[in-house]
């Protein structure tokens, strides 16, 4: 399997996120992964992803990434993402109403040893804040 940085990083979107796969996160993200999402919150590890990524599935039950462009280098790659769902439950401090959110991501990989060890994700949160009325 390949494991340079665009492959990782279509797992981590493809399988880890939209298809809510656990069983890849262990071969794909390193021990102490840290994190940053889009929404603001830092974790570290595999399970302070998992639970970043479970508050976001309660909050978006049908929450996808859609990749727009990956760029690379050796042991980094940059993403630009679109991000989707319905707001279903607590999101920004405000419970769920049910409207479609759609916002414009960023992100920022680093790879090492066929894992990624960190991204920093940066979000559109004013466009997300409009969509559920904020």
């Amino acid at each position: 399997m390949d494991r340079s940085e665009a492959p990782l990083v279509r797992c981590f979107y493809d399988d880890a996120w939209n298809r809510w796969d656990d069983s890849v996160v262990d071969g794909l993200l390193a021990e102490d992964f840290r994190f940053r999402g889009s929404l603001g919150d830092e974790v570290r590890g595999r399970d302070g992803w998992r639970a970043y990524r479970d508050k976001v599935r309660q909050a978006a039950p049908d929450f996808c990434n859609e990749i727009v462009d990956i760029v690379t280098a050796p042991g980094r790659a940059a993403v630009r993402l679109v991000c989707s769902g319905h707001h279903q439950g607590l999101l920004l401090g405000r419970a769920g109403t049910g409207r479609p959110i759609r916002y414009a991501v960023a992100a920022f990989f680093e790879c090492a040893d066929g894992r990624l060890t960190s991204a920093w994700v940066l979000g559109d949160l004013d466009t997300l804040r409009h969509q559920i009325g904020d």
